[in-house]
């Protein structure tokens, strides 16, 4: 029986008069696989009309728990300067929990490695195809892993690094140069690379930027405040555009 996931969002756009739009995304997997089971109530998102970011619960030894102050920092930077309705509490969802497909944006952080099972890479290949965005913060040490793993996804896609130009840095903040500098790591250029689903970014990789750090408490890394405005800003464009897109 083919299989569709529907993820419905609804978001409500800037505060410059922009529509509300709903979208409905509908993807289908071979006939070989079968249909998810249905959710216990306590397992699905309590508003379905808010932006949710799900922190995927990865293995491979990488400590995916880190920054417990940034996804609601975040968020409510996001709830300030937007019009889209969020909800603040952080919500955690490991590849292999069948509630992944519930949460169109996933986010990804830590040091170290990540790995997924074969049957993990399987419904991340379908949570991509099927709508979902995968936002992934390098904070230091995650490159080998991530490139290993991607190339594991999708294995006839390359991993792109995305033009200036693209829109995902133009809006709702431009940033001229790409991602920004929040912290050091090896001193190289910031980079944003993605993984496409036609012309839509299904996955978008942020090296040598560390925006997820930007977006915690103040006295957690010190960072200048106008590092943090930057990371935030960041962050939101990446929100927008997942959810409009």
């Amino acid at each position: 029986m083919m299989n569709s996931i529907r993820i419905r969002r609804l978001i409500s756009i800037f505060r410059t008069g922009c529509v509300c739009v709903l979208l409905n995304v509908a993807a289908h997997t071979a006939q070989a696989q079968t249909r998810a089971p249905a959710l216990p109530d306590a397992q699905k998102p309590a508003n379905p009309s808010t932006f949710t970011v799900a922190r995927m619960h990865y293995q491979g030894g990488g400590d995916w728990y880190w920054g417990g102050s940034a996804i609601p920092n975040l968020l409510d930077f996001i709830s300030e300067n937007t019009s889209v309705p969020v909800n603040i509490e952080e919500v955690r969802v490991r590849p292999s929990e069948d509630k992944l497909f519930y949460f169109p944006f996933v986010f990804a952080t830590g040091h170290g490695n990540i790995r997924f099972s074969d049957d993990e890479i399987t419904r991340m290949r379908r949570y991509l195809t099927g709508g979902g965005f995968w936002l992934i913060n390098d904070s230091y040490g995650m490159d080998p892993s991530v490139r290993r793993e991607l190339k594991r996804i999708f294995p006839d896609r390359e991993l792109v690094e995305l033009p200036y130009s693209h829109e995902i840095y133009q809006a709702p903040y431009r940033f001229a140069s790409g991602p920004p500098k929040i912290h050091e790591h090896d001193g190289k250029q910031p980079r944003g690379y993605a993984i496409l689903d036609g012309d839509r970014v299904c996955v978008f990789y942020v090296v040598e930027s560390d925006i997820g750090d930007g977006w915690e408490d103040p006295h957690v890394h010190e960072d200048p405040p106008d590092k943090r405005l930057a990371a935030l800003q960041m962050g939101t464009n990446i929100a927008i555009y997942a959810l409009t897109h």
